[in-house]
């Protein structure tokens, strides 16, 4: 039991000073080694590596990874004198442990350097441009040129900006409203005038509809002139012929259709039986005595 007990504390003691001795980097990690507050070694490869124990040498992990940074929206001022609240964030690196060790020390303090650097930048670039280059024509070269300036300063401190961006462009909130009243009252003066436009070529429209229904109705009211007429010359031409062959059939025909025509059960005529019209009927009462 006592042997157990034994094998027990060694291999504790025997841990202990292992984690004495050494320590781990991870891939995602890399190490500064300081001897007595001085750094004397960058250790980048992951694995287990040997070290003095503490408090001679300490090892101060750094992060590899890409980092990012988001910043407070603050205020600038455009090259044409408007006030713009910007959103912007950046994403950094260390790529020189020593001198960042040296110069920032933590990625706190990292950050409030950061913070300063992008944020000069952003407000000098935006400062030579204007509003409109800002919100929507020209931001992704502005943001390089940003990013580019602020990457060129941060290297001061061992640090790598990969990329500045803004996610939010907005007026202050004081000068909101009237530009938004603005903007309304532009987008109605421009309804007003498509409005205007569209009431004058809709009158266009319909004079010259009018005008081609005129025209139709006059082409068409000729056309029906010319072919009544014509219909009635050839009925004349046919009533004609048909009296020039039996003139006596022609007349009896016709003064037939007068009698059916004029004459009903409830119809009283009182005419000479001398009359033309009457002749058929004169022959007809005749007849019968």
């Amino acid at each position: 039991m006592k042997s157990i007990v034994t094998l027990v504390i060694s291999i504790v003691v025997l841990l202990i000073l292992l984690s004495l001795f050494l320590y781990t980097v991870d891939e995602t990690e890399q190490v500064v080694i300081t001897q007595f507050g001085k750094p004397i070694k960058i250790v980048t490869n992951p694995g287990i590596k040997i070290k003095l124990p503490f408090p001679i040498q300490v090892v101060n992990s750094l992060e590899r990874r890409i980092l990012e940074h988001d910043a407070m929206p603050a205020e600038v001022l455009t090259g044409d004198k408007k006030n713009l609240v910007v959103d912007n964030y950046a994403k950094w690196q260390i790529v020189e442990p020593l001198k960042f060790m040296q110069t920032v020390a933590n990625e706190n303090e990292a950050q409030a350097r950061l913070d300063d650097i992008v944020y000069s930048k952003v407000r000098e670039s935006i400062g030579k441009v204007k509003l409109t280059d800002v919100i929507s024509t020209h931001r992704d070269s502005i943001m390089a040129e940003v990013t580019r300036a602020s990457d060129e300063k941060a290297r001061e401190y061992g640090i790598q900006v990969h990329d500045v961006r803004i996610k939010r462009a907005d007026l202050p909130e004081e000068n909101e409203r009237y530009v938004f009243a603005r903007m309304q009252a532009e987008r109605q003066r421009q309804a007003n005038l498509y409005r205007s436009e569209g009431r004058q070529q809709a009158e266009v429209i319909k004079a010259q509809t009018d005008k081609e229904k005129e025209i139709i109705l006059a082409e068409a009211y000729a056309e029906a002139q010319k072919i009544r007429g014509n219909g009635d010359a050839e009925a004349t031409r046919i009533y004609a012929e048909a009296y020039g062959r039996d003139p006596e059939f022609y007349s009896f025909v016709r003064t037939l259709d007068s009698y059916r025509n004029a004459l009903d059960e409830h119809t009283t005529l009182v005419l000479p039986m001398e009359t033309n019209f009457m002749q058929y009927l004169n022959k007809g009462v005749a007849g019968t005595r």
